[in-house]
C-alpha cells in the first residue's frame, strides 16, 4: 500500500496522532479567522481612543486562548463528540437553570454566572450545544423515520426547553437565534417544509398572545422599527444615531479613530452591538464590504466542510455551526441598519465579549474537527463501530 493509501486508511479509521491531526487542520481558515478578528481588534482600539484597555487588550488575550481551545477541540476524536453530545447539552442546560436560580444581574438582565475569574453566559454555550445534540439525534434517524411526527417530539423539546429559560433572562435575541438556527438544522436533516409552514401558521395565530407576553421595552423596539422618529430621544435614539453614523461614513469613511458619531459618544454600545456602525463610519462602505466579503468566505469554508464530510453527524454539525455564523452577522448588520428590531445580537469575532468570543472559537474548533475527521467511519446509531 502506498503512503497516500495508508494515510487515507488511517483517516477513515480515525487513529491519527494529535500531531497528524494538527497538520490536517485548514490553516487557511485560521488565517481567515485572524483577518476577521483584526477588524474587531482595530475597532475596539478605536472605541477606546487607541488604548488597549478596557476592550482591545482583554479581547486579544481571549482570542489567543481561543486559538488554543480551537486546536484542542479540532483534534478530539469526532466519535467522542458524537458519544457525549447529549452530556454537553445537559451540562449547559443545568447551567441555564443555575442562572435562573442564582445568576448574576447586570444591566437589568440575569444572564451570567459569576465564577470569580470571569462571568460565564450559558445561553451562548447553548448555541453549539443544541447543534451537537440535534446532529447526534438525527445521525441515528433514517429518512423514513423523520417523516413520522413522533420522531420530532424529542428535538422540539430539546429546542424549546432552553428557550423557555433564556427568554425570561431576558434575552430574546439569543432565544430567536436558537429557534431559527435549530429550525434550519431540522430542515437540513430532512424535515419536510410543510411542517415548518404549519408551525409558522400556528405561530401567526398565536402572535396576539405572544405580543401580550413581551416586555414593554421589547414592544417599543418593534414600534421603533416601524417609526424610528416617534421617540427620537428615547426608544428611537439608538437606531437614528446608527443610521446617521452609517450615512456619514460615505464611500471610504472618515478615517481610523476619526468617526464623530462614535467618538463624541452619540453612538451607543459602540464596542458591542453597534460596532459595525463605527466600522462603516471610519472605513466607509468599502470597509463594510470587505468585512462582509470575509464573512462570505467563512460561510463558503463552512459549507464546503459540510458537503465534503462523509458522515451525517459531521455534515449536520458543520451546517449548523455555519448557519449560526450567518445568522449572527446578518441579524447584527440588519439591526444596526434599522431593517429589524434591536435584539442585542453581537457581531461575530468583532464585538467585545468574553463568553461570546470563546463560544465562537469553540464553534470554529468544532468545524475544524469535522474537517479533520471528515472521512472517519461512524456507526449509524452513533456508536464507535464502522458502517
Amino acid at each position: 500500500m502506498s503512503d497516500m493509501g495508508f494515510m487515507s486508511a488511517r483517516l477513515r479509521r480515525g487513529d491519527m496522532t494529535a500531531v497528524e491531526k494538527l497538520w490536517q487542520m485548514s490553516w487557511s481558515l485560521i488565517f481567515l479567522l485572524c483577518c476577521i478578528f483584526a477588524f474587531g481588534f482595530a475597532m475596539l482600539l478605536s472605541a477606546a481612543n487607541g488604548n488597549l484597555n478596557p476592550w482591545a487588550g482583554p479581547q486579544l488575550a481571549r482570542f489567543v486562548v481561543g486559538l488554543g481551545m480551537l486546536a484542542a477541540v479540532a483534534i478530539i476524536d469526532v466519535r467522542l463528540l458524537l458519544r457525549y453530545a447529549y452530556v454537553f447539552y445537559a451540562i449547559v442546560f443545568v447551567l441555564l437553570v443555575v442562572v435562573e436560580v442564582r445568576g448574576f444581574v447586570g444591566g437589568g438582565a440575569q444572564r451570567w454566572i459569576d465564577l470569580g475569574v470571569f462571568q460565564l453566559q450559558p445561553s451562548e454555550l447553548m448555541k453549539p450545544a443544541i447543534v451537537l445534540a440535534l446532529a447526534r439525534y438525527f445521525h441515528g434517524v433514517g429518512m423514513e423515520e423523520i417523516g413520522q411526527p413522533t420522531t420530532l417530539l424529542l428535538p422540539i423539546l430539546m429546542i424549546l426547553a432552553p428557550v423557555a429559560l433564556i427568554i425570561p433572562q431576558p434575552d430574546l435575541g439569543t432565544a430567536l437565534l436558537i429557534i431559527v438556527g435549530s429550525g434550519i438544522l431540522l430542515f437540513m436533516a430532512g424535515v419536510r417544509i410543510w411542517k415548518f409552514l404549519l408551525l409558522g401558521g400556528l405561530g401567526l395565530a398565536a402572535s396576539p398572545v405572544a405580543w401580550g407576553m413581551l416586555h414593554d421595552y421589547q414592544k417599543d423596539r418593534i414600534r421603533t422599527l416601524l417609526d424610528p422618529e416617534r421617540d427620537p430621544l428615547g426608544t428611537g435614539y439608538h437606531i437614528l444615531q446608527s443610521k446617521i453614523a452609517l450615512g456619514s461614513g460615505g464611500l471610504f469613511g472618515k478615517g481610523f479613530m476619526a468617526g464623530t458619531q462614535s467618538h463624541l459618544n452619540f453612538l451607543p454600545e459602540r464596542q458591542t452591538d453597534f460596532i459595525f456602525t463605527m466600522l462603516a463610519e471610519e472605513f466607509g462602505m468599502v470597509g463594510g464590504l470587505v468585512l462582509l466579503s470575509l464573512y462570505i468566505v467563512l460561510l463558503i469554508y463552512g459549507y464546503a466542510i459540510a458537503f465534503r464530510c462523509r458522515h451525517q453527524f459531521g455534515r449536520l454539525v458543520a451546517m449548523g455551526i455555519t448557519t449560526g455564523f450567518f445568522l449572527y452577522f446578518f441579524i447584527n448588520i440588519a439591526m444596526v441598519m434599522g431593517l429589524i428590531p434591536v435584539v442585542g445580537v453581537t457581531l461575530p469575532f468583532i464585538s467585545y465579549g468574553g463568553t461570546s468570543l470563546l463560544t465562537l472559537m469553540l464553534c470554529v474548533g468544532l468545524l475544524m474537527n469535522i474537517h479533520v475527521h471528515r472521512d472517519v467511519h461512524m456507526g449509524v446509531r452513533g456508536g464507535f463501530n464502522d458502517f
